[in-house]
């Protein structure tokens, strides 16, 4: 008798021997089994850190974010403009002239630019060559109007060094509003600077998202693992967009 002989005579003395029912109760057994994950510290309803791996190394999300204006340096020139502090700027620009520094907060005494990026009123159309806009568009409601305005003050042939939020939590005490996909990210790019202007890159996998909702920090994970990049799980979603010669916004 050959083998394969052999197993077709056990499964029909199985299958004469074993009722149907209790057949399918051990098949679902046996896929339960195979189906279980050892969750270890995971299983639990709260984070292991509530500074979101600022004590672990740094946030997970600033290691694309990071690698993102590292692999766009060459943009970072000229005349900038970056939120809150030149921190970005003095780390990644290249030939950078003057940098200033927006913010809607008239009490950060780094700012040159208080104002709200949906309108940018102080500043003239064509100012700069560089714009550095990391993590903010989630924070602004009316988010195509800041768009427009960012637009607007680059100068023919400047640059939007955008990112913005897939799946995170939530910024307590903050007016949180939005999270972006490639989708949305790309459709809100390009109705401010057109079709083939813009460029959408994101970044993330499934352990690197859990890693960042649990709390966990770069000093978790080691470089291999964060540089998995999987489509289906965009954890930080990027874009590149460039002003066109004439853009009327």
């Amino acid at each position: 008798m050959t083998e394969g002989e052999r197993q077709a005579s056990i499964r029909d003395v199985w299958r004469a021997v074993v009722p149907h029912a209790w057949r399918e109760r051990l098949r679902e057994l046996r896929h339960r089994r195979r189906r279980r994950v050892r969750l270890g510290d995971l299983r639990r309803t709260t984070p292991i850190e509530l500074h979101l791996g600022r004590t672990r190394g740094g946030p997970i999300d600033r290691h694309y974010i990071e690698a993102f204006l590292d692999a766009h340096r060459g943009d970072i020139r000229g005349r900038v403009l970056e939120v809150l502090d030149p921190g970005y700027t003095e780390r990644f620009g290249s030939g950078v002239e003057h940098v200033d520094i927006l913010d809607i907060d008239p009490t950060n005494r780094r700012a040159t630019i208080t104002a709200d990026v949906t309108d940018l009123a102080p500043v003239a159309d064509e100012t700069f060559d560089c714009i550095l806009l990391t993590q903010v568009l989630q924070l602004v409601w009316d988010v195509q109007s800041a768009m427009n305005a960012l637009a607007r003050v680059l100068a023919p042939g400047g640059v939007l060094l955008a990112t913005l939020p897939g799946i995170v939590r939530n910024a307590p005490g903050k007016c949180d509003w939005w999270r972006f996909t490639s989708w949305s990210a790309r459709r809100l790019a390009e109705d401010a600077f057109g079709a083939g202007a813009v460029e959408v890159e994101t970044y993330g996998n499934v352990l690197a998202v859990t890693g960042f909702l649990y709390g966990l920090g770069r000093d978790d994970f080691d470089a291999k693992t964060l540089a998995v990049n999987d489509p289906r799980y965009e954890f930080v979603v990027a874009i590149r967009a460039v002003k066109q010669p004439h853009q009327d916004r």
